[in-house]
């Protein structure tokens, strides 16, 4: 399995990427733009749909170099979607972008339910946003990869936040195993050699065509990960809870996969 590169063609990029948005907003019912400041410093527009009808969130942003974001939260099937779009090194031989497609069990609490995103407000767009809590960094070894051909049973997204990625959609072991008790088709996933001895760090390989463990960052700079309740108190002192804000969150992520070679993990040079 390998990281896809898109062609440029004769489409231009501008539409791909609109394109590629529109796919996985077909259906929201509702959406939410806020200004966020990234963790070097810059400022996003990062767009939050929610629809309430297929009980899914998706979070979408620009990082500071170029690279597009793009997470869904399915709620009906606890299921996550991370999807980067990397813009390539034309210099070194690579296209416009690279996809990259992973897939993780979405746990309870980890962001606010879709019908009360779909009720979210702001007083102030023109606000710049920065979370409230910042989470630890979750490393997440991504050793099986997953065939696009049979994921509508996983989840209905998948196939249209991946099928840019094609080769590059990668899930975790444990998850597989959640998913294979709860019936799924085994031969949906393919095991992946990320942790064989002797495969190295793509940043420590100096040969570009030799296989090596990559890993992949990023960061939900800004997300509503809880809601906060307030206490209204009638005249005998007894107080009723209600909605009354959300909690906003940081969290990273790293990834880490096999990749068959190393020209496509090349941004590890850089760290």
């Amino acid at each position: 399995m390998f990281a896809r590169w898109i062609s440029p063609g004769s489409v231009r990029l501008t539409l791909l990427l609109w394109l590629l948005t529109v796919t996985v907003a077909l259906g929201s019912a509702s959406e939410l733009k806020v200004r966020v400041r990234l963790a070097d410093g810059q400022i996003t527009d990062e767009l939050l749909e929610a629809d309430s009808e297929r009980d899914s969130i998706t979070v979408e942003f620009k990082q500071g170099d170029g690279t597009l974001i793009t997470f869904v939260a399915d709620f009906k099937q606890d299921v996550k979607i991370f999807r980067a779009l990397i813009l390539g090194e034309l210099e070194r031989g690579q296209s416009q972008y690279q996809a990259l497609c992973f897939i993780t069990r979405l746990n309870h609490n980890e962001i606010i339910p879709s019908e009360s995103m779909a009720r979210l407000r702001q007083k102030n767009p023109q606000a710049i946003r920065t979370a409230e809590e910042k989470r630890s960094t979750e490393m997440l070894s991504m050793n099986v990869a997953v065939n696009l051909t049979r994921t509508w049973q996983l989840s209905a997204h998948i196939h249209n936040m991946c099928s840019v990625a094609r080769e590059a959609v990668y899930t975790r072991e444990a998850d597989v195993r959640h998913w294979l008790d709860r019936g799924m088709e085994g031969s949906m996933f393919e095991p992946q050699a990320v942790e064989v001895p002797g495969l190295q760090s793509c940043g420590t390989v100096k040969d570009l065509w030799q296989p090596c463990s990559c890993s992949y960052n990023l960061r939900l700079e800004w997300y509503p990960c809880l809601l906060k309740y307030c206490r209204n108190r009638d005249v005998s002192g007894r107080g009723s809870p209600y909605k009354c804000g959300i909690k906003s969150c940081s969290k990273g992520y790293q990834f880490t996969y096999y990749v068959p070679h190393k020209q496509l993990c090349l941004w590890e040079e850089e760290t």
